[in-house]
């Protein structure tokens, strides 16, 4: 049997380890060696060969590296707080800045349970204790979590979803767990963390993929957190904080009001942030940023109805008619046009438009031929009425820089991202930016003609994007829109994973799209009947009322 690393090619015997086969390789790294990927496909490091592969070795720069780092912390703290405080009930919330907020439900969390954890999990790493991944019958993990209720609900979701009798735990002594993924080989690998405490909980806090050898000071987002926390609470009095809560309401007649409760907390926030735009007297123009696919579309046509019943009319202006003559657009380290900085936009020609608009002028407002790189004039002229406010939406709208001329008292900030509460179960937590990257795999492929492997191809990019001008601005915002919908997965699993199916493993894609499709086999469906015309979500499925 052929295995191939880089320009090396090894003749092992079937079911040899790859830990094994690329020892050498993994002593000899630069960076700790975490995970590996076998034919387009992440494995363990004790992953066994069973047919001719092509195997890269992933270290904590990679981010499918850093996503099993951070699972095998966070296996060890739980752990550890299992040995230390073996009633604790934790639940793994989600993630801020390089790090992950946990909560325990059942116990204050004080300075002296965090020393007793960290310092517990410090011996753990220091005796790089074997994770193994234990595969048995359904009947026989039931047995185990008999009295561990926190943790069937996965369990229940395995029973459910897969087609044969075995589930996998993941071992270390005697402890055990499930977690969504692969696990680090040993508990040594988990060399770098901290945990302290934070507001009710704690972080566990890990390295930048930038900075894998050290821990980043930590950046507080207190508006981004509150808004996290707020959510969650509104579904954790409806007693839906779990996939396995979700389905069961699915499957009964409680399915249709779950939806109508979450538009109608869409429709009263949207509602809360029209009313405060226009009890501020000073506010002429608002601004609207978020991270790819978080519903900004869907969600200014609704604050635009709330606005005018509130007697103002909302006038937009789009940013993307401002960027620079394409041989003035600055370009990246890679030589190819950068559109997303700052500089790719004619801001002294936009802050001069709005200006005059702000005092009443009649302006011609620009198109720009993306195709030619050039703006035009073609008698698209715009003036602004007593009672109407100028409204802007675009990646910089957050930062200052963008519209300088314009005094901070006069605009409105708005931050909108798909920041999902629901988690798998109480120690499996689902991304954000999966939420958002399964939205954005549906709707290219509804109405950009776009493949999954085309767009999770660009995701990389997207993502650079947003990190450098979006959530550095973030806590800038007036107010901040949570455009979740604690449904919308259930509805997006039918349309996304056909589409996830197609990228077979002969593409490096097949990793990310093999991982999500596994995420989404976990959601029962729920029929787009259900789902009102004017929903956010309608602007990824179609259908929306406002034709987005």
């Amino acid at each position: 049997m052929r295995v191939t690393y880089k320009d090396k090619i090894f003749e092992v015997e079937p079911n040899s380890r790859v830990r094994d086969i690329l020892k050498d390789e993994i002593e000899s790294s630069e960076n700790q060696i975490i995970t590996c990927i076998c034919n387009n496909k992440v494995k363990s490091l004790n992953y066994e060969i069973k047919e001719d592969c092509n195997i890269e070795l992933l270290d904590y720069t990679n981010k499918e590296g850093k996503r099993v780092y951070v699972r095998g912390a966070l296996y060890i703290m739980a752990k550890a707080l299992k040995e230390i405080y073996p009633n604790a009930k934790l639940a793994v919330n989600y993630q801020l800045y390089n790090s992950m907020y946990c909560v325990i439900s059942n116990m204050e969390i004080t300075e002296e349970m965090i020393n007793n954890v960290k310092n517990r999990m410090i011996k753990i790493v220091k005796e790089n204790l074997e994770i193994k991944k234990v595969t048995m019958t359904k009947k026989e993990a039931e047995k185990l979590y008999e009295k561990e209720k926190t943790m069937r609900g996965i369990l229940l979701q395995l029973d459910k979803k897969e087609a044969n009798d075995n589930v996998s735990l993941y071992y270390c002594e005697d402890y055990y767990n499930y977690f969504f993924g692969v696990m680090p080989i040993s508990t040594g690998v988990i060399k770098i963390f901290d945990l302290v405490k934070y507001k009710n909980g704690l972080l566990l806090k890990y390295p930048s993929r930038e900075k894998p050898n050290e821990l980043s000071d930590f950046k507080e987002t207190k508006k981004l957190l509150a808004t996290l926390n707020e959510y969650e609470e509104i579904y954790k009095i409806l007693e839906i904080d779990t996939v396995h809560k979700l389905n069961n309401i699915v499957e009964t007649d409680k399915g249709k009001q779950t939806i109508m409760l979450s538009e109608a907390l869409h429709e009263k926030k949207i509602s809360d942030i029209a009313d405060k735009i226009v009890n501020n007297k000073s506010v002429r123009i608002v601004l609207i940023a978020g991270p790819s696919s978080s519903g900004k579309t869907t969600f200014a046509n609704r604050l635009g109805i709330q606005l005018m019943l509130n007697g103002k009319r909302p006038v937009t202006i789009s940013v993307d008619n401002y960027f620079v003559e394409r041989e003035n657009n600055p370009k990246d380290e890679f030589g190819n046009y950068d559109f997303e900085c700052l500089e790719a936009l004619d801001t002294e020609l936009l802050n001069n438009h709005i200006q005059r608009l702000l005092a009443g002028e009649e302006v011609e407002i620009p198109t720009f031929d993306f195709s030619k790189g050039h703006k035009y004039y073609d008698g698209n002229l715009l003036k602004l009425g007593p009672d109407d406010i100028l409204v802007m939406e675009g990646i910089h709208c957050l930062n200052d820089r963008l519209t300088i001329s314009i005094p901070r008292e006069q605009k409105y900030k708005i931050y909108i991202s798909d920041l999902t509460v629901l988690n798998l179960d109480y120690y499996n937590n689902i991304s954000t930016t999966d939420t958002r990257l399964i939205r954005r795999i549906v709707r290219d492929n509804q109405f950009r003609n776009y493949s999954a492997l085309q767009t999770i191809k660009i995701w990389y990019s997207v993502n650079r994007g947003e990190k450098k001008y979006i959530f550095p601005y973030q806590e800038e915002a007036d107010s901040m829109f949570n455009s979740s919908l604690i449904y919308e997965l259930s509805v997006l699993k039918d349309y996304a994973i056909p589409l996830l199916q197609d990228i077979d493993s002969s593409n490096p894609e097949c990793a990310e799209a093999t991982r999500l499709c596994n995420l989404l086999k976990y959601f029962d469906s729920i029929p787009i009947d259900y789902i009102p015309k004017t929903s956010l979500i309608r602007e990824f499925i179609g259908g929306s009322a406002f034709n987005v």
